[in-house]
């Protein structure tokens, strides 16, 4: 789900430079962003289903197929029908790590409750999201120096803007664009403080022998802890399949890099189920593994999603 999905147990303890770049410029420059997009797509927007809007939502003898961004990491091209909400939630989600560099033994292991994403289709192509962490646990044991360090508390909180270019009501692929800011709330034992942000672009299309795809790049603008910006950049891609009517299944690969000093690149490996209850209603579970030594040694979730 963005931001959050790969950073926290690994970033800790980075030697990172410093940018000049205020938390306000940061702020003006996706909102910016932002409000652009959707005139880009205007035009193409109206065309495609009459001009719903939030105001006048679309009926639901025309809502498109569902489509989430969960549960696999590469977002999805498609947004939220006009004037429909959509509520994508994990029920439970754990990333553990163990650090052996140096000779040392340190165990990460981070808890979140119910993390949500809650959508809403603004118009034919562009729906906006927030995305809350309500309860975020990390707890650190070192089992050389026999010590043990534990917080807990209220996460996160980001904002996304998702625009569909083409592709979002039929055709073999669909592109979108989604721009997102992490708000800054005060800085506690399970967040920075800072603002951070940045852009998603992901490209989805089909495949021979009932398979789909998509691929997606993320650029990152995340706090060094000192002041200043790093920036890290998100590659994946996802293969997807039905198994049955309501069953399907994807397989996905990963890839965080960094320009901060000693990063390390992090690779995932990852596969879930989808179990679609009715036309509205989908049920997932899977697991992220890391297959790099600096990346979670697995991430395993289960969650919900449900449009209205």
């Amino acid at each position: 789900m963005g931001l959050g999905r790969h950073t926290g147990i690994v970033r800790a303890g980075l030697d990172k430079s410093r940018a000049k770049c205020s938390q306000g410029y940061i702020v003006r420059k996706f909102l910016h962003a932002a409000a652009a997009l959707p005139l880009l797509v205007a035009g193409a927007g109206a065309a495609a289903k009459s001009g719903h809007s939030l105001a006048r939502p679309v009926p639901a003898s025309l809502l498109r197929e569902l489509s989430t961004d969960r549960p696999d990491q590469t977002e999805s091209p498609y947004t939220v029908d006009a004037g429909r909400f959509q509520v994508e939630l994990d029920f439970v989600h754990h990333a553990s790590r163990r650090d052996t560099s140096g000779g040392g033994s340190v165990r990460t292991r981070n808890w979140r409750i119910a993390p949500v994403n809650l959508k809403v289709g603004l118009l034919d192509r562009v729906d906006l999201q927030l995305l809350v962490d309500p309860l975020v646990n990390s707890r650190v044991e070192d089992r050389i120096a026999g010590t043990t360090e534990e917080v807990s508390g209220f996460g996160d909180v980001t904002t996304r803007l998702k625009v569909n270019f083409w592709g979002n009501d039929g055709g073999s692929t669909a592109f979108a664009i989604m721009p997102f800011v992490k708000w800054p709330l005060p800085a506690s034992g399970v967040r920075n403080g800072a603002t951070e942000g940045g852009v998603i672009f992901i490209l989805g299309f089909q495949l021979p022998g009932g398979w789909s795809s998509a691929a997606m790049t993320e650029l990152d603008i995340v706090s060094d802890g000192a002041g200043g910006r790093d920036t890290e950049w998100v590659n994946s891609i996802t293969f997807a399949h039905d198994l049955t009517d309501r069953l399907g299944g994807y397989l996905e690969l990963v890839a965080v890099t960094g320009d901060a000093p000693g990063f390390k690149w992090q690779g995932q490996f990852d596969a879930g189920l989808t179990y679609a209850l009715d036309d509205n209603t989908q049920l997932d579970l899977g697991c992220n593994f890391g297959v790099t030594d600096s990346a979670p040694d697995y991430q395993p979730f289960a969650g919900l999603s449900r449009r209205f």
